[in-house]
This record gives C-alpha cells, sequence and structure tokens, in this order.
C-alpha cells in the first residue's frame, strides 16, 4: 500500500476511535451548517475523519485502500492528496451551499474525499471492473461513474436514506476537476468518457436549485 494513503487511512482510523468512545467529541467537530457559517469553517476537513460506527469507517477506508492506489501510483503521493482534500473541500463546500438553509444539518464521514479518489482512479483507469451491488456482474469503471452519478443526484432530490449525497457529488466533482487539472493528457485519451462525466456534473451545476425546491 502506498505509503500516503495508509496515512490517511490510519489517522482516519485513530480519529474515528475517538469518535466512537467520546460523542461530545463528534459534535465539536462534525459537519454542522449553523456553527459552519458562524465561524468554524475547520468542521468542514475535520468531520472528514469522523464516522457513525465501525460499518461506516471500514466501507469508506477499504474503497480508500482499492482506489487510493492507483492514484498515488499513477500521479504521485502529493497528487494524491492534493485530490483528496480537494474532494474532501468540494464535498463539504456543497454540502454547505446546498443545505444552507437547514442549520442543524449535519454529517460525518470521509465519503466527499473518498468519492473524489474512485472519480480520479475510474479516470485514469476506466476500463477496470467494478460490482454495483446487488448486480453481481462486473461492468466498466466509467459505467460505474456516470450510474453512481445519477443514483447520487436522485437520492439527493429524493432525500434518500441517511447519506449525504450532496457531499458525494461535491467530492465527485472535486475529483474529476482536479484528475483533469493534474493529468490533462485524460483530454486526449478518454475524450468520450470525459463527456460522459461532464454532462450530469454541468446539469448538477447547472440545475441544482430547482432539485431542491422540487424536493
Amino acid at each position: 500500500m502506498n505509503h500516503i494513503v495508509l496515512l490517511i487511512i490510519v489517522a482516519t482510523v485513530v480519529v474515528s476511535l475517538k469518535g466512537f468512545s467520546d460523542s461530545s467529541f463528534i459534535e465539536k467537530y462534525k459537519f454542522q451548517i449553523k456553527s459552519i457559517l458562524d465561524g468554524e469553517k475547520i468542521r468542514m476537513v475535520t468531520s472528514a475523519f469522523l464516522h457513525v460506527d465501525y460499518m461506516h469507517l471500514f466501507f469508506n477506508m477499504y474503497a480508500l485502500y482499492l482506489f487510493g492506489n492507483i492514484v498515488a501510483n499513477n500521479l504521485g503521493a502529493g497528487n494524491f492528496l492534493i485530490i483528496y482534500f480537494g474532494s474532501l473541500f468540494t464535498g463539504s463546500l456543497y454540502g454547505l451551499y446546498y443545505h444552507k438553509k437547514e442549520p442543524y444539518y449535519s454529517a460525518v464521514g470521509a465519503s466527499g474525499a473518498v468519492t473524489g479518489i474512485i472519480y480520479s482512479a475510474i479516470m485514469l483507469n476506466p476500463t477496470m471492473k467494478l460490482i454495483m451491488l446487488p448486480i453481481p456482474i462486473p461492468i466498466p469503471g466509467y459505467i460505474f461513474g456516470v450510474g453512481y452519478l445519477l443514483y447520487s443526484i436522485y437520492g439527493m432530490k429524493n432525500q434518500l436514506g441517511n447519506i449525504g449525497h450532496s457531499a458525494h457529488l461535491g467530492g465527485a466533482i472535486g475529483g474529476f476537476a482536479l484528475t483533469l487539472l493534474l493529468y490533462p493528457q485524460l483530454f486526449v485519451q478518454n475524450k468520450m468518457m470525459l463527456i460522459l462525466f461532464a454532462v450530469p456534473i454541468i446539469g448538477l451545476l447547472i440545475f441544482g436549485d430547482k432539485l431542491k425546491k422540487a424536493s
């Protein structure tokens, strides 16, 4: 495992374990609209190192283990960190924008950052085979990516489950944009995949407010 990926995983596990045994710690550092708007911007970062439970932590860190190494080994440790924390920031920023009129909306988890890493890995290797449960059939990475984007948009509109769909979408946008910025060769290598990813992202940026009003 790439040492930078391992470092992020270890740090997240340690902080999350602290949160599992100390509810006041979570309350102090979780993502919460009112607190952030009141000036506690650090919550936009610290919330990514906290998780709801062991299952939540495991799935995020397992995904980071699988996809983080692809990004770090192809683009280097420094660029991995740029994409990880950049996606974390865009995920938090989009969540803040989307829920700005819900002062007590709160969330924890590295999902935004991890989603950005997943999208970066798919862009670097679009033909990788992935499984989208409950369908046990491997599908190309770019199909998985587009399907996940559309599901997150649908989930955000219909408020499906206790899931921060807005953070996922913001993280995906960050991963998409930063990977292109750091590895512009993709404009030549995978034009069709970029178009498939870009269409729902651009649509979300243009019509995101209408989704909120409709829900």
